[in-house]
């Protein structure tokens, strides 16, 4: 872990350093182009190929698809409790999700013209679930769940298989759950080709959902324009921020809950009080040594983990701001100041009981959220975003008569005198 203290002589290039933004390499971006391409050429015979280059699994055309039978059979070999944990994350998603539906609506402007807005369901998208060392069945609830709420009559989803050709029936119960219409066993850039462009097994989408490494965030970033794009959520963070409020030993099981997600995830932690940072140190390694996935725990906490003791909470929030992270813990005595001044995080987790754990599986909000400090430009997933907006506009001949000079005078100034025309012939009753 590394320490910065503002008395450093290192602490001013340290907090510049906060202020990020998310790009892929050169390397990245050459080998997405290179997939996408292949995608597009080569369809179905390119997903195997691929799947075998970079997952090390044997597929065919034939075994791309995961048939609906494979599905239930997952749900229903899963334990009781599995389940009752499933639907309890499930019920508290739909419930959110349903909430923050956007409704339809019309009113009449200045000149008496009936204006609105509806909003329909995408008819097909595409969700992207993570698989690698960890099944992320909480993504499949914080994002098909979120689909299904909406109304999407056609769900499609991407996980990678494992290199025996299988997909965790843990996440597969948890599709079924969710309301998946397809299942394919592909991940990475291809999996992001094969939903935007389409192949002879995979229809194409309308848009695509869902986080995923920087080869799949890449891909997101390359395919967008071809199909709509949600947010670019790459791997895992989290930020936390405290006063000598703060429980050291809370403080330092969030950063290694956030650690064992391993690779290019990182952990952050931010505070005005030099003991509560002492402390949070001692705990991190206490605590590290009796959990189990010791080849993710230890190269984050060498480089994806940083602490710093800034000189108050105020340049504390100002750094939150600067990194914008996906995930904010909060804690605080002061927090009905210190709230307002944060303003870039994807979510924010309060006070010493709230654990981002809980937010990843349970809480109700998706936690598909803007990472790498793409939060200053991207809110976190909502269900409005799986609905298409149509705007609505119906005129009599008294508001478009109304209408006609304030139309006339754009098309003067802009040259258009068939805009004006276009108008001024209705209100002239011609």
């Amino acid at each position: 872990m590394k320490i910065t203290r503002y008395t450093n002589p290192t602490w001013p290039e340290t907090a510049a350093a906060l202020n990020r933004r998310a790009e892929a390499s050169d390397a990245v971006q050459t080998v997405v182009a290179e997939v996408i391409k292949a995608v597009r050429e080569r369809g179905d015979a390119a997903l195997v190929d691929l799947t075998l280059r970079f997952d090390g699994a044997q597929l065919t055309p034939q075994t791309l698809r995961l048939p609906a039978e494979t599905l239930d059979a997952a749900w229903d070999s899963a334990s009781t409790e599995l389940k009752s944990a499933l639907e309890a994350s499930h019920r508290n998603v739909f419930d959110f999700a349903q909430k923050s539906l956007r409704q339809n609506w019309s009113g009449k402007n200045e000149q008496g013209a009936e204006v609105g807005e509806v909003y329909h369901p995408f008819e097909r998208v595409g969700c992207y679930v993570p698989g690698g060392s960890a099944p992320l069945v909480s993504t499949a609830l914080m994002t098909v769940t979120l689909a299904a709420a909406a109304g999407v009559p056609e769900i499609v989803v991407c996980t990678p298989c494992g290199r025996d050709g299988t997909v965790n029936p843990g996440l597969l119960a948890a599709l079924k759950l969710a309301g998946a219409t397809e299942v394919y066993q592909i991940g990475g850039a291809q999996a992001i080709a094969a939903m935007a462009y389409g192949t002879e097994s995979i229809q194409p989408v309308a848009k695509i959902f869902g986080p995923g490494n920087s080869y799949v965030v890449e891909a997101k970033r390359q395919a967008f324009g071809v199909v709509s794009i949600d947010l670019l959520p790459g791997p895992s963070e989290v930020l936390i921020l405290a006063d000598r409020s703060g429980n050291p030993a809370f403080i330092a099981a969030d950063i290694l809950a956030q650690a064992e997600h391993g690779k290019d995830s990182q952990a952050g932690f931010i505070t005005d009080d030099a003991a509560l940072l002492e402390a949070v140190v001692v705990e991190v390694e206490r605590q590290c040594q009796s959990l189990s996935r010791q080849a993710q725990l230890r190269p984050v906490l060498e480089k994806g983990v940083f602490l710093l003791l800034a000189p108050t909470l105020e340049e504390g929030a100002r750094l939150v701001n600067a990194y914008a992270p996906e995930h904010l813990s909060l804690i605080t005595e002061r927090e009905a100041e210190i709230l307002p001044l944060i303003r870039t995080a994807g979510a924010i987790f309060i006070g010493n009981h709230s654990p981002v754990a809980v937010g990843d599986f349970l809480a109700g909000p998706s936690h598909t959220l803007p990472t790498g400090g793409a939060g200053k430009s991207f809110p976190g997933l909502t269900v409005d975003m799986f609905q298409r907006r149509t705007s609505i506009i119906r005129l009599d001949a008294e508001s478009c008569a109304r209408s006609e000079p304030v139309v006339r005078a754009f098309a003067a100034v802009e040259g258009l005198d068939a805009h004006g025309e276009s108008v001024a012939i209705r209100s002239r009753g011609n």
